[in-house]
């Protein structure tokens, strides 16, 4: 088999497929180049959930049902894990479950799972108007903000660790074994902070305080396990989003302490709908999931309405965390900040895919240093009111990947950007991130380069291109914008090869052992109902020469025979 070079199609620059197929990097003068995001997911990318046995059963009852599925959860919390450290499931069986209070889930092992994503499944309805999350996924006790084994901490010894790098040496190897979970600390000094401009920060027109960055406030963790030491070379799983440079800081590596982490707990196939009074309503479930001091943990096929947050919120200490085929609709809130996140994921190497939000702000959103790794796969927004981005202080190695804009209700829609002084004070939100065969047919698109580091813009489709924007008022959206220093290749051309970067990546880790779906749930539910019915099928018929973006399944643009095919195939498989 031959593979094109990239003279033969549109084939990025600095990332594209070689001879023998796979990628090709090329780095800057420095050694930096766009990272390996494969690692993101369950059980550190490319591995599907477990199927964990159903080990007790709730009906739905009279009245509050929150104390029975409660009482399942801490029954099935009191068995012995098996060997993969599953505990087991409670099954809450087809009907409507109210819930007046908060669901927790204190210990690994537990998975929750319903029979049905859709109106005629399992429905957990958050009835009453306290704002709350409806399940919490936390282990309990007094939990330190940065798990630290003491003194296991070394410092790193190069004088520079490129982007991409999963190797660097340390003062005694020997500390170390492989398996360790361990943190490399990059801390934020003040030389640096001056170096991007971010003690800086332009005052607000409405006089709103502004807060500057200062030194220990933007730190990076890259939690990460090690795999190998040679000497006093060490050698973690997935690479660095950020570079290590003596020239602004002294890099250290510690171990990580894992006694405060659960593991193995999972949200399956089940519908939310938060009760509310109003369209304005704030007194009412706020978010659906939420989890913390968790790793390798999912939620897939579920469906949330009406909550005013989210429909899955990670926090700082959460790793490994795989989101899929779930939707989250309709939020109810005001139409201002600190809402409508809808898939809100801090912490580290998370994958959200095949996921679809409607009428939310921020459908896919990271933040601050705490964020990093995290990867947006063949997801879509419709009727969004704000932008999918980093929202600010400087999340690291972020991955939208075929993320898809429909019917957007706001201009600017894609964005790894400085937002300065938006909020108080919300400065350069991303660095070393990746726009890749992104769309918003509709909206636009902005990439920016911070200081010492780049973000990348790679045969994404918008109206409207920004970079470089003048600030102090109010951005709008300029039209056809020279790109300035930002990597922007492949602009309105119809896509860049590969597809998709992360399968591009995973393939070449593992294969031949993953094979990479294909079709995204939010492509053929064109009725939005959470399932893939025969309604959808007619609305395909009746759109079949529409060109509509979510029947060009095949993403050739064109819709054809193929998408028919490929439609039958997912009307099939649902």
């Amino acid at each position: 088999m031959t593979y094109p070079s990239i003279a033969d199609s549109e084939t990025s620059r600095i990332v594209y497929p070689g001879t023998d197929g796979r990628l090709v990097y090329e780095a800057d003068e420095k050694g930096n180049k766009i990272p390996d995001f494969s690692h993101a997911g369950y059980g550190g990318g490319g591995v599907e959930p477990p199927q964990a046995p159903v080990v007790d059963t709730v009906e739905p009852g009279d009245g509050d049902d929150g104390a029975r599925i409660q009482a399942a959860i801490d029954r099935v919390s009191q068995l012995t894990p098996d060997g993969n450290g599953l505990r087991g499931a409670v099954l809450l069986t087809r009907g409507r479950y109210q819930i007046a209070g908060t669901l927790v889930i204190r210990t690994g092992g537990v998975v929750l799972r319903g029979e049905g994503q859709d109106v005629d499944g399992t429905v957990l309805e958050a009835t009453g108007t306290e704002k709350r999350t409806l399940i919490e996924i936390k282990p309990s006790g007094s939990l330190p903000r940065h798990p630290e084994v003491s003194r296991t901490r070394q410092d790193i010894l190069n004088d520079y660790v490129p982007v991409g790098a999963r190797s660097f040496f340390v003062e005694q190897g020997s500390a170390f074994q492989v398996g360790d979970a361990v943190i490399i600390h990059r801390p934020s000094t003040q030389a640096w902070i001056q170096a991007i401009g971010m003690d800086q920060i332009p005052d607000r027109s409405d006089g709103r305080e502004i807060v500057q960055w200062e030194a220990g406030s933007r730190e990076l963790r890259y939690n990460r396990v090690v795999t190998a030491i040679e000497g006093n070379r060490v050698t973690v799983d997935a690479p660095l989003f950020h570079w290590l440079d003596q020239t602004y800081e002294q890099s250290t590596i510690y171990r990580y302490d894992t006694q405060y982490v659960i593991e193995q707990v999972g949200i399956e196939n089940l519908r939310s709908e938060s009760a509310y009074s109003g369209e304005t309503d704030e007194s009412h479930a706020w978010t659906l999931v939420s989890m913390n001091y968790v790793r390798n943990a999912w939620v897939k096929r579920v469906t949330a309405v009406h909550f005013g947050f989210s429909l899955v919120s990670t926090g700082e200490q959460t790793k490994w965390v795989t989101v899929e085929d779930s939707e989250c609709l309709d939020p109810i809130s005001r139409l201002t900040g600190g809402r409508r996140y809808s898939f809100d994921m801090e912490g580290q190497l998370h994958l959200v895919q095949r996921c679809y939000a409607r009428n939310g702000r921020h459908d896919y959103v990271v933040g601050t240093t705490r964020s990093s790794g995290i990867v947006f796969l063949d997801c879509t927004s419709e009727k969004i009111h704000s932008s999918n981005e980093p929202h600010h202080r400087y999340s690291t190695g972020i991955l939208y990947d075929g993320v898809n804009h429909i019917d957007p209700q706001t201009e600017l829609v894609l964005c790894l950007w400085n937002r300065l002084n938006y909020g108080s004070g919300h400065g350069w939100a991303a660095a070393f991130s990746v726009l890749w065969n992104c769309k918003a047919p509709e909206g636009g698109i902005a990439c920016e380069k911070p200081p010492l580091a780049q973000n990348y813009a790679i045969g994404c489709e918008s109206q409207s291109m920004s970079s470089g924007m003048r600030w102090g008022q109010w951005p709008g959206l300029k039209t056809n914008l020279v790109p300035g220093e930002a990597h922007w290749e492949y602009w309105n051309t119809g896509g860049a090869t590969p597809v998709s970067l992360y399968k591009a990546q995973l393939s070449d880790r593992m294969t031949p052992v993953v094979v990479a779906p294909v079709l995204a749930l939010e492509k053929v539910d064109f009725d939005s109902n959470g399932g893939v019915d025969f309604t959808d099928f007619l609305l395909f018929a009746q759109g079949y020469t529409n060109g509509d973006l979510r029947y060009d399944l095949d993403e050739d643009a064109l819709v054809g025979f193929s998408d028919f095919l490929l439609f039958a195939q997912a009307f099939n498989a649902y």
